[in-house]
This record gives structure tokens, sequence and C-alpha cells, in this order.
């Protein structure tokens, strides 16, 4: 007889509930080869916990979804079509606000397309979970991870600069066909977001404004993106658009923010020409870059004289507009831009 596993049922008991709500008792003996009474047990639990909600009499009872809803699917890639597994197994499964449903599905959607178009990998791996307070959608492929498509495309073997230029967005290894939109504003439009690829780790919290910081690693193959966001979240995907445009229509990504920590650890000094060269790098598709100097004490000449006055000289269309420097950092600026 088949032995229930508990956590491997909270993967797929939402949509069975939503299909089988009349004959879910039967459904999944049929399914697993259980005894009557062991599923019983079963769905007790899962009612008990959350997972569903029981109505109608005893001989003849009704499920529905309950307050905590999971669907996990595995798809291969060659050939997938990213919209066709929301609209058929993830949307009908959940209850979500209006505007979270729209920030989620703009997730869903562009973190699975880069799996299929960027990974080289044959399948992907996709939660999504609903809880009373949270939805959280983690998208998991067997590629070669995005570092090191990065490195393969750019010449940039260090994750760090990698995530720099990821940071800024409209980076992308497939220009031909694709802007760098997508993971760029996946990631603001989450509360949580962490990137694990090819044994790095960066990690953004909305409430942090420093932005990406290093996180832990998972062991594993390819690319794995977490996304977790409140449900009484007052943010909007046309917010989060409108807030990279300078004109404020959400249609043209002209502002980026440059966060030099990712340039230098802790403590570390931008001293060189090369480091500033690494910072305007891809700057001219913007038109406003600004540029944080949370947690860096202190600046060189040449960078400085490189970003503010050379590279600016060159690129007058684009405003570089320093922030969070301190006194020195700001005088240095001042001095490079006058000559």
């Amino acid at each position: 007889m088949a032995r229930l596993d508990y956590d491997h049922f909270t993967q797929w008991i939402t949509a069975a509930a939503r299909e089988h709500s009349h004959d879910l008792t039967d459904h999944i003996i049929e399914r697993t080869g259980a005894s009557r009474r062991a599923v019983r047990a079963m769905l007790k639990r899962l009612t008990e916990t959350g997972w569903l909600q029981r109505e109608g009499s005893i001989s003849r009872p009704v499920y529905g979804p309950g307050s905590l809803r999971q669907v996990v699917r595995n798809y291969p890639l060659h050939g997938l079509q990213e919209d066709l597994p929301w609209q058929r197994d993830y949307a009908p499964n959940f209850t979500l606000p209006p505007h979270v449903a729209r920030m989620v599905q703009h997730a869903f959607t562009e973190l699975l397309n880069n799996a299929v178009d960027h990974s080289g990998g044959t399948s992907a791996r996709v939660s999504l979970r609903q809880t009373p307070t949270h939805v959280q959608l983690l998208v998991s492929d067997d590629g070669c991870g995005v570092f090191d498509r990065i490195a393969g495309t750019y010449d940039i073997a260090d994750p760090g600069l990698a995530m720099l230029e990821l940071s800024k967005g409209r980076l992308t290894t497939a220009p031909q066909a694709h802007t760098g939109r997508g993971l760029f504003f996946s990631s603001q439009l989450a509360d949580v977001f962490d990137l694990h690829a090819n044994g790095t780790a960066y990690q953004r919290r909305a409430w942090d404004a420093s932005g990406w910081r290093p996180g832990k690693a998972l062991p594993r193959q390819g690319t794995s993106v977490y996304f977790a966001l409140a449900l009484d979240t007052t943010r909007t995907l046309e917010q989060i658009l409108q807030s990279w445009s300078l004109a404020g229509d959400g249609i043209a990504f002209d502002r980026t923010l440059i966060a030099l920590h990712l340039l230098v650890g802790p403590g570390g000094l931008l001293d060189s020409r090369a480091q500033a060269r690494r910072v305007t790098a891809r700057l001219e598709r913007f038109k406003r870059a600004e540029i944080d100097f949370d947690g860096i004490a202190d600046i060189g000449h040449a960078f400085a004289d490189e970003l503010f006055r050379v590279w600016g000289l060159n690129h007058p269309q684009v405003e570089l507009l320093p922030i969070n420097a301190n006194a020195r950092i700001r005088a240095l600026i001042e001095s490079a831009r006058a000559g």
C-alpha cells in the first residue's frame, strides 16, 4: 500500500481540490493507490493545517483550496511558451489582489522566459505558494547559470562585477531578442528577491535602500530565482515602471542606479580609472545614472576624474547624479568636474 507524504501533497493538493471538489477522496485514491482510510486521514490533516477547506455533509464532502495554496510543476524548456503555464496551471488556483496578481504574473512570465531563452538548460521547476500574508515564487532551471552566461557573453568573470551590470538593468545575453528588463523589473517588484547561480548568491530587500547584497548560495546547478511579495503591498507594476522612467510614463527605461558597494568589498577604496570604467559601462543607454556612494568612505582622484570629468565630457547627454556621498567625496567630485 502506498505511503502518503504530507509535503508532497502540499505541492499539488490546491489544484486537485479545485478540479475535483466533489470527488477528491476518490481522485487521490486513484492517483496514489492509498487506502480510503489513509486518504481521509490525510485530507483531515490538510484541512486542519489550512491547505483545504471542507463543506457539505460527512458522507458527501465538498473540498476547495484553503488559505495555504501551492502549485509545483516541472517543465521541459524546449519550445515552452511561458504564458501557457501561468494561464493553465497557476492563475486559476490562486486568489490574489488584482494588483498583486499582475505583479506576480509579470515576474512569473519574465523569469520563466529567461530560463527558456538564456539558460541553455533542459528543464525548469516552478513553485508558487500563497499564504495568508504573502505570495512566493521560485523558478529554477538546470542550465549553465546566469553568472557563467554573462561571463561568456561580456567577458566578465567576476560574479560581483556581473551583478553590478545586472543591477544597472538593460543587460541581456540575447540582445537581438531581449532588452534586459525582465530580471531587473522583477527584482524591483519584490519585497524579497534572491538570485542563486554558479556558487554565488545575491539578494535584494525592498526595505533596504542599499540594494543588492551578497547572500548564501544554494549548492545546485543552474539559476534559481526566489520572489516574495506581501499581499497587502501598495506597490504596483505601473508605479515601478514609472519610477525608472524620467518622463514618469513607464514607457522608457532611461534611469538607473549604480550601487558602488558592488564594485568593492566593505571598506574598499575606489581609486583607479579601470574601476570608473566598470561603473560607466553601458551608461550611455540611459539619460540619468544615480551613482550611490552608500558604504563608500573614500575615492581616489583618478576614479573621480575618469568618472565625472572624462566620461562626463564625452557623454553630456547622460546626467551623472552622485547620492549618499560624504563631504570629502563630494569635494573630490566637484574638483574633478571643474577640471
